[in-house]
């Protein structure tokens, strides 16, 4: 494989680059360093918020793109590139229609933080992990910002008990099984691959010169922009059928291992 036309990594957050326990490995951010040297660049796509990644990637967040939301909003240092939100009318029929699921915690994501209709202990304990900043709420018109997706969590499988009761909205907007517990609602252009191809565009960056990591459903069309595409081995079957090739496990550093092939083709390591 010709690493050394990369000039795009892309890799999701949970699953991916974080570990089992959410933490970016110090060795990342040595091969980021010498990625930048070689003119590389680096973007976090996440289904997670703008402000939770950047508390995960903070000592290299103004040398970084961040697509948050699953591809809602894409930003940099100085600017938003891409800011794709639901209409307000869009959040009134899901608000009223995710009322009705059982044992089902909605998350309402804006930019500055997130909207919680939930009064379990158990799912406001883990909730800051993904969602720092968030507010409980009773209704939708305590919700004062602009929503670019709703999560949806189940505590035992989001794709057994939470996607088959919003799959018939899937024509009007993109849902998505974003993780074990994750379900996601957001507008139609609002995906990874949306997102990627906006910048491939921007930095005249082709499919040949592009390397993505990915490990579940949110992944699968920015895995389908990249030529040197990476399932996890932790990655859903989905992603596995999509992706060219295959990884370790996150837990394994199995970003890392890649990336340092990537350099040894660039000569650096």
């Amino acid at each position: 494989m010709n690493f050394s036309k990369v000039k795009l990594v892309i890799s999701d957050m949970d699953g991916t680059l974080l570990n089992s326990n959410h933490e970016v490995s110090s060795r990342f951010f040595e091969l980021f360093h010498k990625m930048t040297a070689h003119n590389i660049l680096f973007v976090a796509a996440s289904g997670r918020p703008h402000y939770s990644i950047i508390e995960k990637l903070d000592i290299i967040k103004d040398d970084i793109i961040i697509v948050s939301e699953n591809g809602g909003l894409v930003s940099n240092k100085t600017k938003t590139l891409l800011s794709t939100p639901l209409k307000k009318s869009e959040i009134t029929e899901i608000f009223t229609h995710v009322d009705s699921l059982k044992a089902t915690h909605p998350v309402f994501c804006g930019h500055t933080k997130a909207y919680v209709k939930s009064n379990s202990e158990s799912f406001l304990k883990l909730l800051p992990e993904y969602y720092p900043n968030y507010k409980i709420i009773q209704n939708k018109s305590e919700i004062d910002e602009a929503i670019y997706k709703v999560a949806l969590y189940h505590e035992e499988s989001s794709e057994k008990y939470v996607y088959p009761f919003v799959k018939h909205l899937e024509t009007q907007f993109k849902i998505k099984i974003s993780g074990n517990n994750w379900v996601d609602i957001s507008d139609n252009l609002a995906n990874k691959g949306h997102a990627i191809k906006l910048l491939q565009d921007l930095y005249n960056i082709s499919v040949d010169e592009t390397m993505v990591f990915g490990d579940y459903n949110n992944d699968l069309e920015m895995l389908k922009l990249g030529y040197f595409s990476y399932a996890m081995e932790n990655a859903h079957p989905n992603v596995k059928d999509i992706a060219r090739f295959e990884t370790k496990t996150n837990d394994e550093f199995g970003v890392e291992c890649i990336l340092e092939t990537l350099l040894n083709a660039k000569g650096e390591l």
